[in-house]
């Protein structure tokens, strides 16, 4: 079994929980109020169908670390390049920086591509803000998900 395989199947797992009510709140600019980032993030994901894949880079402690990731929305999906980048917070060991990381909107939406902003926690605590530009079109239900592995 290959890393990706891996990934893809540790991915489907997460994602099978996608439709469902998540525990979760989507963080906000609140949550992070009077934090000091822990470190930044960089990534790239595509999106055919309502299903993503990609790959970044998380910056922490002045290392790098290389993560593959895998997304998804619920809704019927569209065609969509992200390039996003921005802070992380709470975390305090990189062991934490993988997982399952989910935003919701609770507005159903339409996306054009042009710059945006991504709120993303897992259950670890660690939040994610992004600044994203895209290009395409997605239509999503208000809910999106990405797992993230950290490579070897």
């Amino acid at each position: 079994m290959t890393c990706i395989d891996a990934i893809r199947g540790a991915a489907a797992a997460a994602l099978l929980g996608l439709a469902g009510c998540s525990a979760m709140q989507t963080p906000n600019a609140q949550s992070i109020l009077g934090l000091t980032p822990s470190g930044t993030v960089t990534l790239t994901e595509t999106f055919a169908a309502g299903y993503g894949g990609g790959s970044g880079t998380l910056t922490f402690n002045g290392q790098s670390y290389s993560f593959a990731l895998i997304g998804a929305v619920v809704g019927p999906g569209g065609a969509e390049k992200v390039n996003a980048s921005g802070e992380v917070y709470k975390l305090t060991k990189v062991s934490d920086f993988g997982g399952r990381y989910t935003q919701s909107s609770g507005a159903a939406g339409l996306s054009r591509g042009g710059d945006g902003q991504l709120w993303l926690e897992n259950s670890a605590g660690v939040i994610m803000h992004l600044y994203s530009q895209t290009e395409g079109v997605l239509l999503s239900l208000g809910k999106e998900e990405i797992f993230i592995r950290l490579n070897q």
